[in-house]
């Protein structure tokens, strides 16, 4: 009797009964699988190229931008670097000059070898005799310092204004400085002719705000009549936060406003104006019918709060002439 072909598991019939013998008691093997050309692998392969490329550009982009960047940045030729100051010790040589002058330009009465002592202290020694001045005498008034004209570390030339023999007149003096603790006049000075008086050029005119004037100028008369004899109202008049200091008692008397300028427009915040005030003042204690009497001009900066206006600032008002 013939056998019944058995079947696969899965239901796949046996090939020959010799195979179906095999397979009854176990599964058949598996037949391998190929993967198929342009699988997921090869997608790593052209990622990993292009990180390698973009790496590779990076590199030579570096390489080249560099130092065309250091070039960039460099100074250009004609720049140069900005020198450093001298360290001079001009307050100190400016002290100097000063005081060897008040010996130098006052011989009282001082020849010969008395006043080469007297200058010993400024110049080197052995050369105080080559500053005397013979059979004449010589003054020297109203010293001030003017200016330190910097040569170098040691080196320098102090100007000096005094009134010499009555006339102004301007005194360069040479110093050398060692440091600041030594100093010396290292030649002879020079006396030379004082500024001369420049002329005033016309000031800029400025449109007048005469509404806020006409506001201004009755509380300006009450805040000056305060700033010189009733210090005790003065704050009143001053912006809160602001600080003005009145002036010493018993030396002015508030006599008129005889003229304020108020520009149009507004320099600061809160409506601020800085306008000119031309006052006329008193000494204290004068002739009720002859009083003296002092004209001058300040520059106040004021500020409006609500309808009042309060001082924020006063101080002496530039180039006043003309306005």
């Amino acid at each position: 009797m013939a056998r019944k072909p058995t079947a696969r598991r899965g239901g796949r019939p046996a090939e020959d009964s010799a195979d179906a013998d095999l397979y009854e008691f176990g599964d058949p093997p598996q037949r391998s699988r190929r993967l198929r050309a342009g699988s997921g692998g090869r997608w790593w392969v052209w990622i990993g190229r292009a990180v390698l490329w973009a790496f590779i550009i990076v590199v030579i982009f570096n390489g080249v931008w560099q130092p065309l960047r250091n070039g960039f940045a460099q100074p250009s030729a004609d720049e140069e670097p900005a020198a450093e100051q001298p360290a001079f010790p001009e307050t100190a040589a400016a002290g100097f000059a000063l005081r060897f002058a008040d010996v130098y330009l006052n011989t009282g009465g001082l020849a010969g070898q008395e006043r080469a002592e007297a200058l010993a202290a400024y110049v080197p020694e052995g050369r105080a005799t080559e500053f005397t001045v013979e059979d004449s005498e010589l003054t020297g008034e109203n010293l001030g310092v003017v200016g330190v004209d910097v040569r170098d570390d040691h080196n320098a030339v102090v100007t000096l204004s005094a009134d010499v023999n009555g006339a102004p007149m301007s005194l360069d003096v040479p110093v050398y400085a060692a440091d600041s603790d030594s100093l010396v006049i290292s030649g002879p000075p020079a006396l030379l002719a004082s500024p001369s008086r420049a002329d005033l050029p016309a000031p800029e005119s400025a449109e007048t705000d005469t509404a806020v004037r006409d506001e201004l100028v009755p509380r300006l008369e009450r805040f000056f009549a305060a700033y010189a004899e009733d210090p005790g109202f003065l704050s009143d008049f001053v912006e809160p936060g602001a600080r003005i200091e009145q002036l010493p008692p018993d030396t002015l008397e508030f006599a008129e406003l005889s003229d304020i300028a108020v520009p149009v427009d507004g320099s600061g915040d809160d409506d601020g104006r800085q306008v000119t005030a031309t006052v006329v003042w008193r000494l204290a204690g004068s002739d009720e019918s002859t009083p003296a009497e002092l004209t001058q001009t300040y520059e106040l900066t004021v500020v409006r709060d609500g309808e009042t206006w309060y001082v924020r600032d006063i101080q002496g008002a530039p180039q006043s002439f003309g306005e």
